[in-house]
């Protein structure tokens, strides 16, 4: 819409008018967003009408997946990677149950998202209609009412627009989630009057909000301070650079939650690790020696980010900084709460600092990540099968900037969030151009190299939002790490990485096994069940796809692949990697949290 009007036509091609769906699909095109994932039905067929219509024109197109789920999960890849809204669709009934876990996990995890499912017509509710799933039937829009910030039902032609402009403002709004509006298919169906009546553009921009009292506050207790460490969670991507700066002018070390470690440069002066599961003993330790302060910013602070709700840092030293209410409540303790978005809090913080005179507090001497390492043997071993710290060496090592990186949920991001490093980031010195004292690495992503879940985390999730994020941003490779039992849940959809043409490189640490449920029951003294996975032989079953993929037994058959060329291939390519499957990942955080090891 947005030029010329779009006319929709019937079955016999007549010209039928604009319908709702054609609006729905307008506004998508007037935020920005290229691409819609999902997969169709009779419900919600109007939609693939409009985005049919729409991908002729240049705008936004759809993208097939295998499962609703892995929509879902791609939605939320796009949205990390862009910016913009992850927006999936399904039919009723099933297709939309199938959505509810890829929503569930953007909500959690803040991820905008908008859903889309179909219904049967109005006149049919009530009369057993197939896959009927309104309030007469199984009712999915009851369901989505629990994962979503904004959920409704579109019952009237009248309705489409204001509540598309409610259910998008809802997903942006702090804390960012995903919106759910559910469309029978003849109000879809429904004829309308010309094309968008609102400009969201400006309404769904994030605002600059500053509680200047709490900032004065704030910087009257820096003044005070003399050793302090930042702890940076997920939700600084945009202000990344200014948190640098401001650590800078502080001296202050800097340690990062687990979701939040791919935002700071491994070989930064100041940085200490990561904190929360799977972390590193070195950011434990600057804790754990009681600081001053410690500045929280972006953090969720929930099991995994405040390492099991650990007092080391939910205690009277805390300064929680966050634009979400939902983040604050969890630090009730803390001695002052900083609401407002990051990035401005931290310009006028360095506004104030400046304003004294205050230079750089301490000159500080880079880190090697490895000396943060658990067994650091292991992450040198020559070993078959292949160690999984290893493994993690070897794809830092081998895939350079600006490769992204999405570990799943389990080992893959347990031994991620401990042992990957990546190399040869690109940097860049916004606010003082001139200065080699710190590195700032150049911010070109909300979520930095590594991506990871944390509070709702679905095996599979990987494999879908890696596909996402290379459709979003097609320019930069993606590397998938995911485990076997992961793999069989949602490998399918690695079809879609091949039908788009995305470099997407899927590393599957192959153990025959769920591994953090067999090493979980270990350290427990449970009982062994339930784990077991047969041997499969996934870079066959790749090539039967058309899709190349080899087997990694050992570090020395890396030197057999070509990684550039794979890197820059036009395609996914898979490694069947054969760890060592009695490795025991870094999950001690866990096991504590469950009550099972003391």
């Amino acid at each position: 819409m947005g030029g010329a009007a779009v006319r929709a036509r019937d079955k016999g091609n007549r010209v039928t008018g604009e319908v709702v769906a054609d609006l729905l699909v307008a506004y998508l095109e007037q935020i920005g967003v290229e691409y819609v994932f999902g997969i169709p039905g009779g419900a919600i067929e109007p939609l693939y009408d409009a985005l049919a219509r729409s991908a002729r024109r240049g705008g936004p197109r759809h993208v097939l997946a295998r499962h609703e789920s892995g929509a879902a999960f791609m939605a939320d890849g796009y949205a990390r990677e862009t910016g913009r809204i992850g927006v999936c669709c399904a039919t009723s009934g099933p297709g939309a149950t199938n959505l509810i876990t890829g929503v569930a996990c953007a909500t959690e995890n803040s991820v905008p998202l908008l859903a889309i499912t179909g219904q049967p017509a109005l006149p049919s509710f009530g009369k057993r209609a197939l896959q009927e799933s309104a309030c007469t039937g199984t009712n999915t829009l009851g369901m989505f009412r629990h994962c979503t910030r904004y959920n409704s039902l579109v019952s009237h032609r009248e309705q489409a627009e204001s509540k598309l402009v409610n259910a998008l403002a809802s997903a942006y709004q702090t804390p960012q989630g995903a919106a759910h509006l559910t469309f029978p298919v003849d109000i879809l169906r429904s004829p309308v009057k010309g094309g968008p009546a609102y400009d969201l553009r400006s309404l769904l921009q994030r605002p600059s909000l500053l509680d200047e009292g709490a900032v004065r506050q704030l910087y009257a207790e820096l003044r005070q301070a003399r050793r302090v460490v930042f702890l940076v969670g997920a939700g600084c991507g945009e202000a990344m650079d200014a948190i640098l700066e401001l650590a800078r002018l502080l001296g202050a070390e800097l340690i990062t939650t687990p979701d939040g470690k791919g935002l700071v440069n491994p070989r930064h002066g100041a940085y200490r690790g990561v904190f929360g599961f799977a972390g590193h003993e070195m950011a434990s330790a600057a804790l754990r020696e009681e600081p001053d302060l410690v500045l929280a910013f972006g953090a969720s602070l929930g099991e995994w980010t405040s390492g099991g709700w650990c007092d080391t840092i939910l205690n009277q030293r805390l300064i929680h900084i966050d634009s979400s209410e939902d983040h604050l409540m969890r630090s009730p303790m803390a001695r002052l709460h900083v609401r407002g978005r990051i990035h401005t809090v931290c310009d006028r913080l360095i506004d104030l600092l400046r304003g004294e005179g205050r230079g750089p507090q301490r000159k500080r001497t880079s880190c090697n990540p490895e000396d943060r390492l658990l067994e650091r043997e292991k992450f040198l071993s020559d070993a078959v099968p292949i160690k999984p710290q290893r493994l993690m060496r070897e794809l830092g090592r081998r895939c350079p900037a600006p490769v992204r990186f999405v570990a799943d949920a389990g080992n893959s991001s347990a031994w991620a969030i401990h042992y990957l490093d990546v190399q040869d980031r690109h940097l860049a010195r916004r606010y003082h151009p001139t200065t080699d004292d710190d590195a700032i690495e150049e911010r070109t992503r909300r979520n930095g190299w590594l991506g990871v879940t944390m509070d709702f985390a679905p095996m599979g999730w990987a494999i879908g939002a890696s596909i996402g994020m290379a459709r979003g941003n097609p320019r930069c490779p993606v590397v998938c790490l995911t485990g076997d039992g992961s793999y069989l849940m949602n490998g399918q959809e690695i079809t879609v990485a091949a039908q788009e043409g995305l470099t997407v490189l899927f590393v599957i640490l192959n153990d025959g096994c769920l591994g953090m449920v067999k090493h979980g029951q270990r350290l427990a003294g449970a009982e062994p069940t339930a784990f077991q996975l047969p041997q499969v032989d996934y870079g066959r079953l790749a090539e039967t796809l058309g899709i190349p993929g080899f087997v990694i037994r050992s570090p020395a058959d890396f030197d057999t692949l070509d990684m550039e060329a794979i890197l820059l291939r036009p395609g996914p390519t898979l490694l069947d990697v054969r760890i060592d499957g009695e490795e025991v990942p870094p999950m001690g955080l866990r096991m504590k949290t469950l009550g099972s090891v003391t």
